[in-house]
């Protein structure tokens, strides 16, 4: 294991295991590694950290996470063994038990190959892409095979290999791209709103967030076809919905989805895919006489149109189709006949702008396209255009209104065939106005805009919310003072102690966020991310689901009086926790310390945090992602009354930064809502 293993064991920063390994002469030594980078053996690390006090037991789940990482294999075969060893525990339970009881490793290497092949081809068909779990290949895995099975006879197999694979997909960010629970469940929902479906098919299917999204529809599939260029994906992908969907069959390829399609003859009902975006090689010269162009070969530019064909190829008459697209593929002169005859042949139904942020890459508006293989030709199609931007919020972004306006909207017009035109968010187009040079889809241009800012009345709101605001902010301006003299501390420096000094003496508590899952039935509390407090908002995000078979995670809770410090990337910022936050959950890069009041002020706590020099000496710069060590944080050694006198003044700074920050709020909507209104007509110039 690394010394970020270590870390994630112990609860602390990697900076603490390097200050362990310069400060104990009876620190483990490396096993491995390299110099920069050295491994260590989990079983030593694991008794010294005992031994010191500093974990009491390593969690099932996290020891067998460690012996993935450090699999001479490497993570991805170490997992992918796991993986069916898990498959195995769940769909042969007793022969499990029998064979876990009884055999030695010589003997569970040697049996277990064929026990492995035998479930896997009854799961996943003959032709699966689990491959490699010989004997070889597993001898040196019989350590992790017995905690493997251990880990899902304790928690479920299911939830177990959840748990592996979520850990390996975020500790390799760059080398997948993963389409996020949120568009991948508005995807699957718009695909199943036409009625139960039996088949459906994700031809760049990832790590399969989008068709086990489908799974959790009311119109739950039978049978699950995935194809993935990516062998050790496939794999991992095969094995994820083998286990998380039982009942369902469950058909994964590992091959070029558009030179190489696995399931030539598919009539799926559904068809769901977030395609890789802005490919240049994808086959234009040797696919140009390829039976699935049906609406035009697409130039070499318009990968994504080549995957808008490929889907509707393998849907059956009537079958819905929905894909994550770029919004240039909305617009671009290249496309516009192939989008011109997707019109009129009715194969278009709904483009839906999502707000930028909603899956990666976050800094645009993503579309999503939804399509409908014609069963016959429509005599007058119309497109849907859908802007869930409006819906998103202005400062936080709100997942479920942006899903409720995309999802009603296309139900009504797919029961109907049009819809009641609301001004910036849809609108029913025949498509015969949309056949012009260009054939640009993007929803933005063929929505009228809304009424600027609710009219002139809700303007004259803002703006005395403003003039009121503006008042307060004046009165709560801090003047510097002048006898800088009274500000020095006695004999020119105070005596300084640090937060780690103070969490070790117990007069604070240091909490990291992150963790937690939200329990069955709803009424999981918001989560305070990193972002909410950079920008003093209200708690906007949202705990994940609960792994299925698995028991939620008690997420860390804030309490009023709390004092919230973002790790990564905040800058000089500290958040001190008020009674309209206090229940909140704690997010992720973010560290809450909890002061005793009894020796500590919060305020003050929280201001010198804030100081300038006190985050430079405390920030690493060795990223571009600058990362704050909070436990290098300083303040003075001041008595309470001493602390409180600063603590006021704190108080009043971050009253005037809240007043400060309104006021640019409601001063960025009044000016936008006047040159709305006076570019539409509704506020007279005069």
């Amino acid at each position: 294991m690394t010394a970020a293993g270590i870390a994630r064991l112990a609860g602390v920063g990697r900076a603490a295991v390097s200050n362990w390994r310069r400060r104990h002469a009876d620190f483990p030594k490396p096993v491995g590694g390299t110099e920069t980078s050295p491994a260590f053996a989990l079983r030593d690390v694991e008794q010294w950290l005992r031994d010191q006090g500093k974990i009491a037991e390593v969690p099932a789940r996290e020891r067998v996470w460690q012996q993935l990482v450090g699999h001479p294999a490497g993570a991805a075969a170490a997992l992918r063994q796991a993986g069916a060893v898990l498959l195995l525990v769940q769909e042969r339970p007793a022969a499990w038990r029998q064979l876990r009881a009884a055999a030695d490793d010589a003997e569970l290497t040697g049996v277990l190959p064929a026990m492995l092949e035998s479930v896997l081809t009854g799961r996943l068909g003959p032709e699966h892409p689990v491959r490699g779990l010989t004997r070889a290949a597993l001898a040196p895995s019989a350590a992790l095979v017995r905690a493997a099975g251990d880990l899902a006879t304790a928690d479920g197999a299911a939830a177990a290999y959840d748990f592996l694979l979520g850990r390996h997909l975020d500790a390799n960010p760059r080398q997948y791209t993963l389409t996020p629970p949120g568009p991948a469940a508005l995807m699957a929902e718009l695909a199943a709103s036409a009625g139960p479906f039996g088949t459906v098919l994700d031809p760049a299917c990832g790590a399969g967030g989008l068709l086990a999204a489908a799974r959790t529809t009311d119109a739950a599939p039978l049978a699950l076809h995935g194809q993935e260029s990516d062998p050790d994906l496939a794999a991992l992908t095969a094995l994820r919905l083998a286990l998380e969907a039982p009942g369902a069959d469950v058909r994964v390829r590992a091959a070029d989805t558009l030179r190489a399609d696995a399931f030539p003859q598919l009539a799926a009902d559904a068809v769901l895919v977030h395609p890789p975006f802005n490919e240049r090689n994808w086959g234009h010269d040797e696919l140009a006489y390829d039976p699935r162009w049906e609406y035009g070969l697409p130039a070499r530019n318009e990968s994504e149109l080549a995957w808008v064909q490929h889907a509707l190829a393998r849907l059956r008459p009537g079958g819905t189709a929905v894909l994550l697209m770029p919004p240039a593929a909305a617009s671009r002169r290249s496309g516009r006949r192939i989008r011109a005859d997707l019109l009129r042949r009715g194969a278009l139904r709904a483009v839906i702008a999502l707000p930028a942020g909603a899956a990666p890459p976050n800094n645009i508006p993503l579309h999503l396209w939804v399509l409908r293989k014609p069963g016959g030709s429509p005599t007058a199609p119309h497109l849907l255009v859908v802007d869930t931007a409006a819906s998103a919020g202005r400062d936080k972004f709100d997942w479920q209104t942006v899903r409720a306006t995309a999802v009603d909207a296309w139900r009504d017009f797919d029961r109907d065939g049009g819809i009641a035109e609301v001004p910036g968010v849809c609108r029913s187009l025949a498509a015969i106005d949309l056949l012009g040079d260009d054939v640009d889809l993007a929803p933005a241009r063929h929505l009228p805009p809304p009424a600027a800012a609710g009219g002139p009345a809700e303007l004259a709101r803002v703006h005395d919310r403003l003039t009121a605001t503006l008042a307060r902010t004046a009165e709560l301006a801090p003047h510097p003072g002048t006898d800088t003299a009274a500000a020095q501390p006695p004999g020119g420096r105070w005596p300084l102690t640090t937060v780690g000094e103070l969490a070790r003496s117990g007069a604070l508590v240091l909490r990291a966020g992150g963790p937690g899952t939200a329990g069955p039935g709803g009424g999981a509390p918001a989560v305070l991310t990193d972002h909410d407090v950079i920008g003093g908002l209200a708690p906007s995000g949202t705990l994940p689901e609960t792994p299925t078979g698995a028991s939620p995670e008690e997420p860390v809770l804030v309490q009023e009086g709390d004092v919230v410090v973002p790790v990564l990337g905040g800058g000089a910022t500290a958040r001190v926790v008020d009674e309209a936050t206090a229940g909140a959950a704690l997010g992720r890069n973010l560290t809450l310390l909890r002061p005793d009041t009894a020796a500590l002020d919060p305020w003050f706590l929280a201001g010198f945090l804030r100081g300038t020099a006190n985050n430079r000496q405390a920030s690493s710069y060795a990223s571009t992602a600058t990362r704050l060590d909070v436990r290098r944080l300083q303040l003075p050694r001041l008595p309470l009354v001493e602390q409180r006198r600063y603590s006021r003044r704190f108080a009043d700074l971050a009253a005037f930064e809240s007043a400060l920050r309104l006021a640019s709020r409601l001063g960025e909507q009044l000016v936008q809502g006047l040159h709305d209104g006076l570019t539409d007509g509704s506020v007279d110039p005069d």
